[in-house]
């Protein structure tokens, strides 16, 4: 279980250097990166690194927290700030959360394993990718007394009973709520990985393709197609599984009814950048969207997510419950969002630098770490608590446009 305060984990490091122990993993984020970097193979971080086209996307993200500074109260007697948000009618320890990133055993030996582990150590919500390397009920295990959600990349109408399958297994496993992605019906343009011919899905071996192996109802169509198992064909399989996954074409509206059949829990829209789609959501009868843009790895020339996060916020009051992600990678970041509308961050790229430099060690650095940050950056700007009534638009001011 996480320490009571986060901000605490500062003081282990400087009674650690007292030894004249030092760190291995740094505490500037930005640094990650550069870190992860010496230590994956070349596709391995060009996979994680890489975004759409020229990475307009995925800059206009980072630019947009710097168009937004944070006025800070003084004089204001308070312990520290109470991190804990309310989702879906339960609480959450922090407003953070794991955001779902598959093909995890590209980046560390433990790959999903390591990352489920470190979100119950630091009770911090895990989010499994459909896209996984490690199968829904094994990952379940590792985090077993965790918060645990499921992100659903959904096959297309003539794979239901595929869909039915993977809902019902996450369901019997414990995960809460259904995130389902819907702006990654086909893999985007992203130029790293072109450049090293890297598709981690077509790959004969398990990685990004173990929910579909471990299927019940997708193992018996591949047996019924090929007369064989799947691990005597695995190459074939991947393949497979990856179109069954990623079918090429997008889903309707009308489709959501579809996965309500099978899911009796809340149901969260990723990949909504516009009022028009969160309203959608609302009349569609959604428990939640987030606010996305896959980090700028699908669609070059976007818009950063947090841009049109205040507008979509103002737009679904009081109507869903709203998560962020694409671009986080400090605690004023995630104070930002808190306080343009968001109630849950996610987090992506951060922690998969953690998982590649020091795999559940490395995961865990970076949850205390970002959790610590937000909590001194929250508590020296006088905001007692991450509520809405407190954390809002009120304690920002916008300084470009």
């Amino acid at each position: 279980m996480a320490a009571c305060h986060p901000h605490t984990y500062e003081n282990e490091i400087y009674a650690n250097g007292l030894k004249n122990i030092k760190p291995s993993i740094s505490f500037h984020p930005l640094e990650w990166e550069a870190q992860a970097k010496e230590v994956l193979p070349a596709d391995s971080f060009g996979y994680v690194w890489g975004s759409a086209g020229l990475r307009e996307t995925d800059d206009n993200n980072r630019a947009a927290f710097r168009k937004w500074a944070i006025l800070p109260s003084r004089l204001v007697k308070s312990g520290f700030p109470n991190l804990k948000t309310t989702l879906f009618g339960e609480e959450y320890n922090y407003p953070i959360a794991i955001a779902p990133v598959g093909v995890q055993r590209i980046f560390h030996p433990d790959a999903e394993i390591a990352a489920a582990t470190a979100a119950r150590k630091q009770a911090v919500t895990y989010t499994l990718s459909s896209a996984s390397s490690t199968s829904i009920e094994d990952v379940a295990k590792a985090n077993d007394s965790g918060s645990r959600w499921f992100q659903l990349y959904w096959p297309s109408n003539k794979h239901h009973d595929i869909t039915a399958s993977l809902l019902q297994r996450a369901k019997a496993a414990g995960y809460k709520v259904l995130v389902v992605t819907l702006d990654t019906y086909i893999l985007g343009w992203r130029p790293s990985d072109l450049c090293n011919a890297f598709n981690p899905f077509l790959r004969p071996d398990n990685i990004g393709v173990e929910l579909g192996f471990t299927d019940p109802v997708f193992r018996r169509q591949f047996r019924e197609r090929h007369h064989k198992e799947v691990e005597e064909d695995m190459g074939t399989a991947a393949a497979e599984w990856a179109r069954t996954i990623f079918p090429g074409t997008s889903h309707s509206w009308e489709d959501l009814q579809l996965l309500r059949k099978h899911w009796d829990g809340p149901i969260v829209l990723k990949g909504i950048q516009t009022v028009q789609d969160a309203q959608r959501a609302v009349k569609a009868g959604m428990q939640g969207i987030v606010v996305s843009n896959h980090g700028g790895r699908q669609q070059d020339g976007g818009i950063g997510s947090l841009d049109v996060l205040p507008e979509i916020a103002e737009a679904t009051k009081d109507k869903l419950e709203i998560i962020f992600d694409s671009g986080v990678r400090s605690g004023a970041d995630i104070a930002k969002a808190l306080a343009l509308g968001a109630k849950m961050i996610l987090i992506g790229r951060p922690y998969v630098y953690g998982l590649a430099i020091g795999g559940e060690a490395g995961v865990s650095h970076v949850l205390r770490s970002l959790l610590g940050d937000l909590e001194l950056t929250l508590h020296l700007a006088g905001i007692p608590s991450v509520s809405p009534e407190v954390l809002n638009d009120s304690v920002l001011r916008r300084i470009a446009s």
